[in-house]
């Protein structure tokens, strides 16, 4: 159930998406009849849509600051990687940390900045091995 009304809702949404850089008006009824219009900023509406989109795919939504500190084993879960792997990102100096006491904590703003840049990454790299495709083919 939860699925399909996610679906639905991002769906009205993102019809209702006129600009990415202004506000999406959203029509809401209220009390039986009464249309509201609600008013998401980009962003807002940037991050109602990712969150509707990892429900509609049946993906678990964890809500937290993101300044809140995690165990490597929770960072790696939440990484989608091997532990070991991450320890070597930690050791590498590729994801800051936090030592208290042994154990190191690895902040979450962190664990997403690295993926954000991680990701830019990949798409240079493939955005390079396009272009170079395309001249093999010219």
């Amino acid at each position: 159930m939860e699925i399909k009304s996610a679906r639905r809702l991002r769906q009205t949404i993102a019809f209702r998406i006129t600009d990415r850089n202004e506000p999406t008006r959203l029509p809401v009824e209220s009390n039986g009849s009464n249309l509201r219009t609600v008013i998401l900023s980009p962003a807002l509406t940037e991050s109602l849509l990712g969150v509707l989109r990892s429900v509609s795919r049946a993906r678990w939504i964890c809500k937290t600051t993101v300044e809140a500190e995690l165990t490597k084993q929770q960072a790696a879960d939440l990484f989608n990687a091997s532990r070991p792997y991450l320890v070597k990102l930690l050791e590498n100096g590729e994801i800051p940390f936090a030592r208290t006491g042994r154990p190191r904590r690895i902040r979450i703003a962190d664990l997403f900045e690295f993926n954000e840049k991680s990701d830019a990454g990949q798409s240079d790299a493939f955005a390079a091995l396009a272009k170079m495709y395309a001249q093999d083919l010219a």
